[in-house]
């Protein structure tokens, strides 16, 4: 990811452990989880929202991204996790 980023690392790993899930990765340095869904999620609303909403009350920032759209525009993905993480502008 630090290619996408322009020189910025952001440490994430995958399919990380949190309070009983599994979540896709997680930046535990910045308390970060990014979760990457797909179609079969598309019914998944209410339990992705209970599992976002557990994660936020230990204090977790949550971003999830469409499988497409990490496909089709993965600098724009990247981007958005460098801001969340506080990265923008740093060099």
């Amino acid at each position: 990811m630090s290619g996408r980023t322009e020189g910025r690392a952001v440490e994430c790993q995958p399919q990380f452990p949190i309070t009983g899930y599994i979540v896709d990765f997680a930046c535990p340095d910045k308390k970060l989880v990014v979760e990457v869904d797909g179609s079969q999620h598309a019914d998944a609303n209410a339990g992705d929202e209970a599992r976002t909403k557990r994660l936020e009350q230990v204090g977790w920032t949550v971003l999830r991204f469409w499988n497409d759209d990490v496909i089709r525009d993965i600098d724009n993905v990247c981007q958005h996790i460098v801001i969340e993480a506080g990265l923008a502008g740093t060099t």
